[in-house]
């Protein structure tokens, strides 16, 4: 079967937002190709001797996608225009914004992002796909195995490891955890691991059902620990009802920061008195929106954490 293939011309300092943006709209199997130098982390978790030399970093970024052929090409075209066109009022460059069409036969491009996908830590927690072995020395890591499918990330991202070390700091075993935004469900899971009394999530795609049941599975936690809702807590009164009023201790949610904006106001209704709010995905740049945001709300700022261009708000609920 051939595939239609599009390929958007960016920057790299969008490529992120953008590759959000394009799998929030239903898109799977995005390729991202750049010149930004490897880090030394990236060096690490690349299983060679020596590295090729790369191009200077241009500033300029490619973003691939495909869509199968009786897939409605130009309502999902639209779409992404429409995201770009968003992006655009909040001042970040996205360079060119042009999409250029091809055909690709089909092949397993569907699986060839497990190559880029290699264990890493986040302090002494060991993440790694179902594929890789775990080494001698790792024996003591807490081990969490996440396979994150194509719809969603892989955990590596700055975004998420910032949730997790906020969740570690802050959860107990009387935690009862929403997740916004479950995706793969990873940020539900390590709390789990790390003692939680239970978890329930929310995601607007319906693949998250199958990716968490299978982590779950793969991670040996009991399906019954973790419950998952389809729909938008901002404005679903369905979604708002299942989720409970004052019902949670923490709440996450590493969502796009014009998202958190909508999003805090129901969650403080949401979190128990004392609540823990964890935030993320916010480029540096939104760091003042959100943290003005928080406070607006009636949360009390705990920390702002930070690493690369990411940021994380973390807020209390008051007693």
């Amino acid at each position: 079967m051939k595939w239609n293939k599009y390929t958007l011309k960016t920057t790299t300092e969008a490529e992120d937002i953008i590759s959000n943006m394009m799998m929030e709209a239903g898109i799977e199997g995005i390729e991202i190709e750049d010149k930004i130098p490897l880090s030394e982390r990236d060096k690490e978790q690349m299983f060679v001797d020596i590295l090729p030399d790369m191009p200077e970093d241009d500033g300029v970024a490619y973003i691939s996608f495909y869509l199968e052929p009786e897939t409605d090409q130009e309502a999902m075209l639209a779409k992404v225009r429409t995201g770009l066109q968003e992006i655009q009022t909040w001042g970040l460059s996205i360079g060119e914004g042009t999409i250029e069409a091809s055909e690709t036969e089909d092949k397993d491009w569907i699986n060839n992002w497990k190559e880029y996908f290699h264990q890493f830590y986040v302090d002494d927690i060991l993440i790694k796909p179902s594929w890789e072995e775990t080494k001698p020395e790792d024996q003591d890591k807490l081990l969490i195995q996440i396979d994150p499918g194509t719809a969603f990330g892989t955990g590596m991202h700055e975004t998420t490891q910032l949730c997790i070390r906020q969740i570690r700091k802050h959860l107990t075993k009387e935690t009862e955890l929403l997740d916004v935004g479950t995706g793969s469900g990873i940020l539900s899971i390590i709390s789990l691991k790390l003692g939680a009394k239970h978890a329930r999530g929310t995601d607007l795609d319906p693949c998250a059902a199958e990716a968490v049941r299978e982590n779950l599975k793969a991670n040996g936690i009991d399906p019954s620990s973790f419950e998952l809702y389809l729909g938008n807590l901002i404005d679903d009164p369905s979604v708002q009802e299942w989720a409970g009023l004052e019902r949670y201790d923490m709440i996450v949610a590493n969502i796009l920061a014009e998202v958190l904006v909508p999003l805090t106001p129901v969650v403080f209704r949401h979190l128990k008195p004392g609540g823990i709010y964890i935030t993320s995905g916010i480029i540096d740049d939104k760091e003042d929106l959100v943290v003005k945001t928080v406070k607006d709300c009636g949360f009390e700022l705990l920390e702002v954490t930070r690493q690369g261009e990411w940021v994380s708000v973390t807020a209390r609920k008051p007693l």
